[in-house]
């Protein structure tokens, strides 16, 4: 019976390791941006590493720089990565449900592992959700960026000018690397991936919202008529 336990275990672990793959291509050479971006903007290699370890949320930590390059209060910096951030207590929520079967200890160490990218690959593999595998896909994406952040601080600028230009495409090869396998299972999630766009950008050309609640509000936006749609197309597949 232990025997069985921990094959399956590692099976678990192994298929974690396969599915997070693309994460770990991705966060890389954007972790590495980062680390090179921090160093330009002359912060240490200890402050920049503890903020990928300790912050790690990618989209805060770029804004971070900015308002500390433009020289803003700590007190406003922390205020605006905290509402950038405010869709990963969302995330959190909606796993929770899922999370039943795991023991409580470990909730609060697998909730700092969700990011927008390990959120995504757990809610399309929702019948693999154990502790084994939510852990792995987490492990897996934080080393890769916390990894990638030494990195780039140490090595960043002995890359060509046009490599460290290009650095930043990552983030959008690995949305497209998690987004099109699942928009090619079911047309609704290619329906649902087309307005979020679409509600995002007219948020964001409105100019009605600050910089991180343009963010918020198209993820509340897009959940809410998600959640609307899906329904209404279940509801018609019942009839």
């Amino acid at each position: 019976m232990v025997m069985e336990s921990a094959k399956n275990t590692k099976d678990k672990i192994k298929e974690a390791i396969i599915i997070g793959l693309p994460i770990v291509i991705g966060y890389f050479p954007i972790a590495m941006a980062f680390g090179l971006l921090s160093k330009n903007t002359s912060i240490s290699f200890m402050d920049t590493s503890l903020l990928s370890m300790m912050v790690y949320a990618g989209a805060s930590q770029f804004m971070a720089l900015d308002l500390m390059s433009a020289g803003v209060t700590a007190a406003n910096i922390i205020l605006a990565t905290f509402l950038l951030n405010l869709r990963h207590m969302m995330m959190s929520a909606s796993l929770a449900v899922e999370f039943k079967g795991i023991p409580k200890k470990y909730l609060p160490v697998l909730a700092f592992g969700i990011t927008d990218e390990t959120f995504s690959v757990i809610s399309f593999n929702k019948e693999k959700i154990t502790l084994p595998f939510v852990f792995a896909i987490n492990v897996l994406a934080y080393c890769s960026w916390a990894l990638g952040t030494m990195v780039g601080y140490a090595v960043g600028e002995i890359l060509p000018v046009s490599l460290q230009t290009s650095l930043s495409i990552g983030l959008y090869a690995m949305f497209a690397s998690l987004l099109f396998p699942e928009i090619k299972k079911s047309r609704n999630i290619l329906f649902l991936s087309i307005i979020s766009a679409l509600i995002y950008i007219l948020i964001f050309y409105s100019n009605i919202f600050t910089s991180g609640w343009d963010i918020i509000l198209g993820i509340i936006v897009s959940s809410i008529l998600g959640v609307q749609f899906f329904n209404e197309n279940n509801e018609e597949r019942e009839n």
